[in-house]
Parts: C-alpha cells; structure tokens; sequence
C-alpha cells in the first residue's frame, strides 16, 4: 500500500509516521528545513502513546518524484489547498482515493476537479500535534480519530482498505454512518469555539465561564445547526448541548489554530472557518449573525497578515497546531 501525505505538518506528519511505522510505504510532501530534517535524520514522532522514529520511503517537496500512489491523505491549510489542487496531477492512479483531512466542510469539493469525484473521499481527524521542531512531530493529546468515507459517504474496498492500515497503525478509525454530519459536527465546534476565541483574544477557560461569550459561544453553535440543516445535512437534536459540555472537558488554557494564528499575525483558516459559515449560510438564505460578526472583526487582521506574507515583511514559522 503506498500512501502520500501531501503536507508533513502536525497532522499530516504524525499520520504519515504512524503508518510508516506499521509497514506502509509512505511518501511525505514537506519542505524548508522541516523537510531537510526528515531526509536527514528521519521523523521523530513523541506521543503520549509511545514516542518513535521513522524513515519514510521518500521525503519530497516534488509530487513528481514519487508518482501514482493507492492514496494521497491531505493535510494541509486550507488556503494551500489551489496549491495541492494544482500540484496534485502526478500522484494519481487510475485508482486512487484522495482524503481530506482539514478543518472546514468543503475541502474534497476545492480538490474534485483535479481527480474527478471517482478519486474523491471525505474525511476527518481529531487530533492535537504540531511541529515541535524541524523533522519532529508532537502528539500532545486527544487519542487519534480518522472517518473516511467515498464521495457519495458509502463505504469500499479502498477505503475499507485505508480504515484497516490506520487500525494497525493504533488509530481509532472509521467509516461513519454520515460522513457529511460528521463533517459538520466537526465544523460545529471548531469554527465557533475558535471564532469566539479569537475574538476575544481569550482561551477556552474564561470563554466558557462568563454567562455573555458563553451565550455567544451558544448561539454561534445554533448558526452552524440551521446552516447544515439548510444543506440537507440534518445534525442530531442535541448537537449544540453536547458540543458545549465537550467545551467544558477541554483545559481552561486551550486556545485554537485560529486563535494562534491571528495573534502571531500570520495568514489563518478565517475563510474557511467564519468566513465559509457566513458563505454556506447565504447561499441557502440563512442568516449567521455571531458569525458575520466574527468574520468581519477578524477580516482586516487577516488581510494585513497574507500582505506581510506575500511581501516578506513576516515569514510564516513552519509548524503544524493542534486540530
């Protein structure tokens, strides 16, 4: 089974190891000194679970120098995904399945027309890893979770396939009874868990505690409900109550990639985490204020970070943060 992890970041680079190590050829797409680090020395997974060191059967910035493979795992930010989608070509097969594995909803509809919906998955994970340093990955918790599914949600050979390697690898992996609620229940909590966050420049802890971003908190949940309802993708009753006792499990100092992101002023997922909230919501006439709210507060933010970017004025830390 030869497997493509099309970025080596926190995700990508913890999967890619873990399979490597349970005997699947791996080819990482990576770059800078992160991928000089894996060709030199391997990567170094540390985890709760064990930490170990692998060596990927090729390590590449070039998707032409490792070719047709029997899957691609996507792991990328998403505004890098126009750069995969155009980058793609090389690594697929007749026969390959290409899985998403980012934080929004659409991901696999950005990358269909580079592989057509035949080579087309859905995906999810559920980690928290990052790059702790150059060819170095750091599991930091929450036990590994994959659903995948075909584009249609059904369940196949490969992706069976897929399921049964993350398995030996000692993930918790799945093909769900609903990819697309999956996927949104997902988006449920990240995009307003980090939204809210970001906005007030806050970890979860006095987020979650104080009656007014609580409610906010609440009612930024209650958008995504009505949004993935209007999409015919109809989330269970008691979604919203159970999203915010998971917020309460989480540790008070918690913060997510968003969060982070916009802090350090480096480019984020807004778009595709409020931003994609507020597009789905209009195209189906349903309105999200918390989340227009958020977008727009964070917009000239964002902006100013993929100028300094673009420009060189701030270069953007190769790194991979908890999902």
């Amino acid at each position: 089974m030869k497997i493509a992890i099309y970025g080596t970041g926190g995700v990508g680079g913890f999967y890619g190891a873990v399979l490597a190590r349970a005997g699947c050829d791996v080819a990482l797409l990576a770059r800078g000194d992160h991928l000089a680090a894996i060709r030199r020395s391997g990567l170094r997974v540390r985890s709760p679970m064990g930490d170990f060191l692998v060596r990927p059967a090729v390590a590449t910035h070039d998707p032409g120098e490792i070719g047709p493979v029997d899957f691609v795992i996507v792991a990328v930010k998403s505004s890098h995904l126009p750069a995969v989608r155009d980058g793609i070509t090389p690594l697929l097969g007749p026969e390959t399945l290409v899985v998403p594995f980012l934080n929004g909803v659409d991901a696999h509809e950005r990358l269909v027309e580079a592989g057509g919906r035949a080579r087309m998955g859905k995906g999810l994970t559920r980690i928290m890893s990052e790059i702790a340093a150059h060819g170095e990955i750091r599991h930091i918790g929450v036990d590994p979770y994959v659903a995948i599914a075909e584009w249609d949600g059904s369940a196949s050979p490969r992706v069976d396939a897929l399921v049964a390697a993350l398995r030996r690898a000692g993930v918790d992996a799945e093909v769900p009874p609903d990819i697309d609620a999956a996927l949104w229940l997902k988006f449920l909590f990240i995009c307003s868990v980090g939204g809210v966050g970001a906005v007030c420049r806050m970890p979860l802890g006095p987020v979650r505690a104080l009656p007014e971003t609580r409610a906010l908190l609440r009612r930024a949940m209650e958008e995504i409900v009505a949004v993935a309802a209007a999409h015919g993708v109809s989330l269970p009753h008691d979604a919203v109550f159970l999203a915010m006792n998971t917020v309460d499990t989480f540790p008070a100092e918690g913060t997510s990639s968003l969060h982070r992101d916009i802090v350090a002023g480096v480019p984020s997922e807004l778009d595709a985490w409020s931003g994609a909230a507020v597009r789905l919501g209009a195209e189906a006439g349903v309105p999200t204020p918390v989340h227009s709210f958020i977008h727009s507060v964070l917009l000239p933010g964002e902006l100013e970070a993929r100028r300094a970017a673009k420009t060189g004025t701030f270069v953007e830390p190769e790194r991979g943060l908890p999902t």
